[in-house]
C-alpha cells in the first residue's frame, strides 16, 4: 500500500492498535496437557481399586452370610431335634447355593453335666484353614 493515498493511510494507522485490543488465543503446551493427563490417569487408577476392594468386600459378605447360615441352621437342628450330642469333633459338608462350605461341629463338656456347649466353626472347602465364622450354645440335656 502506498501512504500517498489518504483513507488507506489512516487504515494502516489504526491496524496496529487495532490488532493490540484482539486477544492472542494459544492452546495448551505439551506439558500442561501431561499433567493433566498424569492427574486423570491416576484418579482413574484409585476408582478401578476402590472397585475391586467394593467388590471383593461383597463377596466376601455374601460368603460370610452364608456361612452363618449354616452354622446357625445346624444349631437350630441340635435346638429343635432336642438332641444330646456326644463330645468330640465332626466335620460335614454345609453348602449354601454355590458356595462350598465344611462345617465343623466340637461338643465340649461344661461344668454343669447337664448342659454341653456346641461349637459350630464354618470353612470355605477350597480353604480349610480360613474360618469365616464360628458360632456357639449351650445345649440341656433333655
Amino acid at each position: 500500500m502506498r501512504p500517498s493515498e489518504p483513507g488507506k493511510a489512516a487504515e494502516m494507522q489504526q491496524l496496529p492498535s487495532a490488532l493490540a485490543t484482539v486477544p492472542v488465543s494459544r492452546g495448551f503446551t505439551l506439558l500442561e496437557v501431561l499433567v493433566a493427563l498424569v492427574i486423570v490417569g491416576t484418579a482413574l487408577g484409585a476408582s478401578l481399586r476402590a472397585i475391586g476392594s467394593l467388590t471383593r468386600n461383597s463377596d466376601d459378605l455374601r460368603a460370610a452370610t452364608m456361612a452363618t447360615w449354616s452354622a446357625e441352621n445346624r444349631l437350630s437342628q441340635i435346638r429343635l431335634g432336642r438332641e444330646w450330642p456326644a463330645l468330640g469333633k465332626r466335620q460335614f459338608t454345609c453348602a449354601q447355593g454355590e458356595l462350598a462350605l465344611v462345617c465343623e461341629e466340637e461338643v465340649l463338656a461344661t461344668p454343669n453335666p447337664y448342659f454341653r456347649r456346641v461349637q459350630v466353626s464354618v470353612f470355605e472347602s477350597g480353604q480349610p484353614e480360613r474360618r469365616i465364622v464360628r458360632l456357639a450354645q449351650v445345649v440341656p440335656n433333655g
